[in-house]
């Protein structure tokens, strides 16, 4: 019998529940994200769009970058600062995503939009942003609080995703979105299962005494290689880097050539790979896994699963989600709090 890892005390604050709850938080946050759909928004009048964001708040967007790459008719920017690219103006649409309210980045690029008279669309669970907004008449939308942001992905996510649609940016249909979600609650229970052959349980034990390193292609798997590492980095609070193909390839592939042996060796490689991978970044992972996998701890593939470019992108976050929660319990750390950045913040403040 396997030995369970997980016991309350370690999570009082019930992250396990978070990572469970992602298929609901999305189909909460698809269901919010309708009002979107009486804002008149359409891709036609704007030169852009842009959305303002930091950390759990600005993922979403990142994600939803790369699902409308290939069919988006005006670029789709994530911008994560105080300061707005010097070309949003009037013509531009600003999707303000804060879950806090409060986060000084967005405020920043938030007020910014409003001197330049751009078209604003705040989505938040309260907070001074919130305030703004509806004290200007501005759109927005409201998503249920009372979480980390980085664990209220699935709220903003479903929003930024429906705004999409309505702009015209991407091909979603309702059935489409149900389809991919009874996946993802499917995928959910499995990574919930405190027992091995657990896929998520399983990847964390691979990354107890070594340094994570996440490899996507470019495109759709790209952002979630970034939530891959951002979500080791706060819910297991251990290092993680990443790179993306064919960019590594045209220099950090050198490093594994006589990089330190006691640094190399306790690198654990995890290529994430989606069946739409340009026939030559598919060729590169498998070269690159050829030239430097004895020289790393580990090389260890995940690949995409679904019918749908949506599916396929929920499949992989849901697994890395759950594995860095794993690998929280195996090292005995609370995966919820962030003390070092609430410190930070202090500081700053």
């Amino acid at each position: 019998m396997t030995d369970t890892l997980y016991t309350a005390a370690l999570d009082p604050d019930d992250m396990r529940g978070a990572v469970r709850d992602f298929p609901q938080h999305l189909a909460t946050g698809w269901e919010r994200g309708e009002a979107a759909e009486s804002f008149g928004l359409d891709a036609g009048p704007f030169d852009g769009v842009v959305l303002c964001g930091m950390g759990g708040s600005a993922i979403g967007g990142d994600l939803v970058r790369g699902l409308v790459e290939p069919t988006a008719s005006v670029p789709f920017l994530v911008n994560r600062g105080y300061s707005l690219p010097g070309w949003v103006g009037e013509r531009s649409l600003v999707i303000a995503s804060s879950y806090s309210g409060g986060t000084e980045e967005t405020l920043s690029a938030f007020a910014q939009a409003q001197e330049r008279g751009a078209r604003l669309l705040v989505v938040t669970s309260g907070g001074e942003i919130l305030d703004r907004a509806t004290a200007d008449g501005l759109d927005h939308v409201v998503i249920p609080g009372g979480l980390q942001p980085r664990a209220a992905l699935g709220y903003s996510l479903g929003v930024v995703l429906r705004v999409a649609r309505a702009l015209g940016l991407v091909e979603l249909a309702d059935g489409e979105v149900e389809a991919a979600l009874d996946a993802a609650r499917q995928r959910a229970e499995r990574h919930d299962q405190d027992q091995d052959g657990n896929p998520a349980r399983d990847l964390s034990a691979r990354w107890v005494d070594a340094l994570p390193v996440v490899y996507t292609g470019v495109g759709l798997l790209e952002a979630v290689g970034m939530r891959w590492r951002t979500q080791i980095h706060e819910n297991a609070k251990h290092p993680a880097v990443g790179n993306v193909l064919p960019e590594l390839d045209h220099n950090e592939i050198m490093g594994f050539e006589s990089g330190p042996e006691g640094v190399l060796s306790r690198m654990q490689v995890v290529a994430l790979r989606d069946a739409d991978d340009h026939r030559q970044v598919a060729k590169r992972f498998d070269a690159t896994r050829d030239l430097v996998q004895d020289a790393v701890g580990g090389w260890t593939e995940a690949t995409s699963e679904g019918d749908s470019r949506l599916g396929r992108m929920l499949s992989l976050v849901q697994l890395g989600d759950a594995a860095s929660f794993w690998l929280a319990i195996r090292k005995g750390v609370d995966p919820t709090p962030v003390e070092t950045i609430q410190q930070l913040k202090k500081t700053l403040a």
